[in-house]
């Protein structure tokens, strides 16, 4: 996902000022991280999204519900939970975590009272995931977000029901989602240039 200058300059000048200078930090932070333990690269990354505005996507895309890419995200400095959960998830497997560690999960947030997105990124096999959240800046165990309640989960080799990648929970490939479907054909033409 590392896109040479020419591309990015291309993909930010449709985004006005700023864009170019928030997309090279992003691309700078995943070339210099790369050598960091996996668990600092979740901290790094968590926080590197954290900082990005929250903006109702109606006011950013004029949609009640739009999926945008890193790219777009960072161009618009602005985004809802699902943009920060796909932001952290690409921004990870380009750090180098496997997918098998990463699950971007639909959830209940039951404080909120509405539905909701954070990553799950499991440290090892059968651990107990961490949660990035952007509700909760703190990475924390799933078991300790008592707040959030799963729905589905989904990474880039399936869906699965809840958090739960187990054999009689998977629920088929994450393409049945239409909103991803719609976000990685953005994303593909961006890294296209």
């Amino acid at each position: 996902m590392l896109l040479p200058d020419d591309v990015l300059k291309s993909v930010a000048s449709g985004y006005g000022s700023g864009a170019l200078d928030r997309l090279r930090q992003w691309q700078s932070m995943m070339v210099n991280d790369k050598p960091l333990p996996e668990g600092e690269k979740s901290v790094r990354t968590n926080d590197f999204f954290n900082r990005v505005p929250w903006v109702e996507d109606s006011r950013l895309w004029g949609e009640k519900d739009y999926w945008a890419s890193p790219f777009e995200m960072l161009g618009r400095n602005g985004g809802d939970c699902e943009d920060f959960s796909i932001g952290k998830y690409f921004t990870m497997r380009e750090l180098g975590v496997g997918d098998a560690k990463l699950l971007i999960t639909y959830v209940r947030a039951l404080k909120l009272r509405q539905a909701h997105m954070v990553l799950a990124y499991y440290p090892r096999p059968g651990a107990e995931p961490l949660i990035l959240d952007n509700l909760d800046g703190r990475i924390r165990p799933a078991s300790r977000r008592t707040d959030l309640l799963p729905v589905y989960s989904f990474n880039g080799r399936g869906l699965w029901r809840g958090i739960q990648q187990t054999r009689g929970a998977r629920k088929g490939s994450a393409k049945r989602i239409a909103k991803w479907r719609q976000m990685l054909r953005r994303l593909n033409t961006d890294l296209v240039g």
